[in-house]
């Protein structure tokens, strides 16, 4: 059995907005999609400049563990261009990209993903995602607090968590490998596709329509029709059998680019002199034969500033309400962790988006954990895993805690040892398990209270 690919590529502005910022690669070896973002100037260079870093892997890959190293230094190396653009020009401040690929190994797929665009598999008519969207609406259904049918259509969808570019490269690219079936349908696409046309219409599509040039059409074309409020970007690829192709049909092995990438601005990349250089070569930029008027007249320097302040402040709210609803939200939880070296509780969750902690101190107990707890407990409360809770249930777990490490302990101990009435010399002066866990000092926001926070 000799596995190669057929696809089919496909990138459209949409209906509303200004440019392109979608990229798209595809080659006998490998596909990407990559969403960019970063506004007019910065969107369209940064998923260009990860499309020029992967082209050059669209070549037969000894095995997939070497496959997958090159696969995460490209990204890397991507990701340091994206910073070096930024550091040169300060216009492009914001700019990144997301990335999905699928990197071929001989029978094996490899699975590079970060950000929120998808790959989505179609075997034996059973259809999936198999990515998981790098967004805080899916770390919201990751901990049970939002079901998947309500993320799909929620407003805060699009609020990145990961992503590469001039942000921190928190977690890095999300890797899998997986054996490629004769039969298989991959679909690669950005959020302008997956966001406006449903799971169920992408399967029926994909179904129906044989052809990944006409299916990649219709789906365009769906998205459009349900109103293209983004760039719509695509690929749809078949893994076939060579030994098993009708008379006359042939894997493809033209390499196709799509989107950004695939325009020509004069702006030069290190990966700018590989296969995404060659493919965008031969290209065409598709051109109407009726011209633009509006295009054709240059707007005046009044409504250029007036719209541009328009877009900074609409983004301005958009962005400032995401924020807040997910503040807000990430209040009303609890987890316990460690500060200073004593057991506390913390109100919110152990995580930073776009530099704001989105947690702090409720109580800090008298206890402290390297003394109080065994080391199974203390595991715990040094990765924060006992979380999403109200602050009664972390009070609860750290009695509990406290009191089955004592426990623990005086099972350990001889049988001729007579403990002392004291407290354990390996604990600190405080209350009993059974006392109310008090504070270690003053704290700042809902922990100066010696009442607990309220509970949402």
């Amino acid at each position: 059995m000799t596995i190669a690919l057929r696809y089919a590529v496909r990138s459209d502005i949409g209906l509303t907005r200004a440019n392109n910022q979608d990229s798209a690669y595809a080659g006998p070896h490998l596909l990407v999609v990559a969403d960019g973002m970063g506004g007019h100037a910065g969107g369209d260079i940064a998923s260009s400049v990860a499309i020029a870093h992967l082209a050059p892997l669209d070549e037969e890959t000894p095995t997939s563990d070497q496959g997958a190293q090159a696969l995460e230094a490209a990204v890397e190396s991507a990701h340091e261009e994206l910073l070096e653009r930024v550091e040169q020009d300060q216009d492009l401040a914001g700019l990144g990209t997301t990335i999905t690929s699928l990197l071929r190994s001989g029978d094996r797929l490899i699975l590079g993903h970060i950000g929120d665009s998808r790959a989505y598999l179609l075997r034996d008519e059973e259809f999936g995602q198999v990515t998981t969207d790098h967004t805080f609406v899916q770390y919201l259904v990751d901990a049970g607090k939002l079901a998947p049918e309500q993320a799909e259509r929620h407003p805060q969808r699009s609020l990145l968590l990961r992503v590469l570019g001039d942000v921190e490269l928190s977690g890095g690219l999300d890797i899998s490998i997986r054996k490629a079936e004769p039969g298989d349908r991959w679909l690669l696409c950005s959020d302008g596709l997956s966001g406006v046309v449903s799971g169920s219409t992408l399967k029926r599509t994909l179904i129906e329509e044989s052809d990944p040039d006409k299916c990649a059409d219709l789906l365009v074309e769906l998205a459009l029709r349900g109103g293209g409020p983004d760039n719509v970007t695509c690929i749809v690829a078949d893994v076939i059998d060579i030994d098993d192709l009708p008379a006359g049909e042939v894997p493809s092995t033209a390499a196709q680019v799509a989107g950004a990438a695939a325009i020509d601005r004069n702006r030069p990349t290190r990966g700018g002199g590989g296969a995404a250089a060659k493919a965008a070569s031969l290209t065409p930029v598709a051109s109407s034969t009726e011209p633009d008027l509006a295009d054709s007249r240059p707007p005046s320097p009044v409504g250029r500033r007036v719209a541009g302040l328009a877009i900074f402040f609409a983004a301005l709210i958009l962005v400032s309400g995401g924020l807040y609803w997910a503040y807000s939200w990430s209040q009303d939880q609890f987890y316990v962790g460690e500060s200073d070296g004593h057991i506390a509780i913390y109100q919110g969750i152990p995580q930073e988006v776009f530099g704001m902690e989105l947690s702090h101190v409720a109580r800090q107990t008298v206890y402290r954990a390297e003394t109080v707890l065994t080391e199974p407990y203390r595991q715990q409360v040094r990765g924060a895993s006992y979380r999403n809770v109200t602050f009664k249930e972390a009070e609860q777990w750290v009695e509990d805690a406290v009191k089955q490490s004592r426990a623990d302990r005086a099972e350990k101990l001889p049988p001729t040892h007579q403990p002392s009435p004291g407290p354990s010399p390996s604990d600190v002066p405080g209350p009993t398990p059974s006392d109310d866990l008090g504070t270690a000092g003053p704290s700042s926001g809902a922990g100066a209270s010696s009442e607990p926070p309220a509970e949402g």
